[in-house]
């Protein structure tokens, strides 16, 4: 892979991460348009390296908040912010059993077409849209705080969106609006589960890559590649992440849904 795509594909992470219009769908859409023809393993790879580092950049701009819930639960001080770091860690669950139990099956999914995008893009607008709506359809019971069993029902809906093409952040927000949970809630919520799964496998693959067997093979992601993606990701990350949370505090989410079900056709027609 040539420097430049992994910049694009950078910038794309940094952007789409965020925003409710799937990250691994527009890069599936990106590597097409730019012809770039990978190993679904290496593909998965470089695609975990690029989410890593949205990661960090979520960590840099709610690192205030995150610094605090580190130091409440680390010393045990079952206050709120305790508490929210453990529903936190339920939400991990289901990601996990998908992790753990259906990698494989996954992995399949990636580099296979845009249809599967297409498709998965159109169920991110459905639920963009239940979720715009959702105050009209459930007005009662509305802006709670996430309770222990929201949090598992989110994180089976981050489970779910490993697909390409249905939006990780998008799926788990819409998911919490819909619960009735606060909308500034979930926009901080959403970004703060994915960093245990991210991390961890994004570890697993560093240790995989530095192996002797792995450094044997031949691979057509290079490292400078992986160097440009990975700071593209973070620096455009740091950016979107910010706007994100203000864009679900205002309930702007349904011109997100539009987009999805545009582009949800276009890659349908053009499989």
């Amino acid at each position: 892979m040539e420097w430049l795509d992994a910049l694009i594909l950078g910038i794309v992470q940094g952007l789409a991460e965020y925003l409710p219009v799937s990250s691994s769908g527009h890069l599936e859409i990106f590597r097409e348009i730019l012809g770039i023809d990978l190993p679904s393993d290496e593909t998965l790879q470089f695609d975990i390296i690029l989410h890593a580092a949205t990661v960090c950049s979520t960590l840099v701009i709610l690192w205030p908040m995150f610094s605090r819930l580190c130091v409440s639960f680390f010393t045990f001080r079952r206050d709120y912010d305790f508490y929210y770091v453990c529903k936190i860690l339920v939400s991990c669950i289901p990601i996990a059993v998908v992790g753990f139990f259906f990698k494989e099956w996954v992995e399949q999914f990636f580099g296979s077409g845009l249809f599967i995008v297409g498709v998965c893009l159109c169920v991110t607008a459905a639920l963009l849209t239940f979720a715009h709506y959702s105050d009209r359809i459930v007005p009662v019971g509305r802006g709670r705080d996430i309770s222990w069993s929201d949090a598992f029902i989110i994180g089976c809906a981050q489970a779910v969106a490993v697909l390409p093409g249905l939006s990780r952040s998008g799926t788990t927000i819409a998911t919490g609006i819909m619960l009735g949970d606060r909308r500034d809630q979930m926009a901080q919520f959403s970004f703060l589960m994915v960093i245990i799964p991210i991390l961890g496998e994004a570890l697993l693959d560093v240790k995989d890559i530095l192996s002797p067997d792995h450094a044997a093979q031949a691979t057509e992601v290079g490292g400078l590649a992986l160097i440009v993606g990975f700071v593209a990701a973070f620096v455009v990350g740091c950016c979107a992440c910010k706007w994100m949370i203000e864009i679900v505090k205002r309930g702007k989410l349904v011109w997100f849904a539009l987009y999805c079900l545009v582009m949800g056709i276009i890659c349908m027609l053009w499989q």
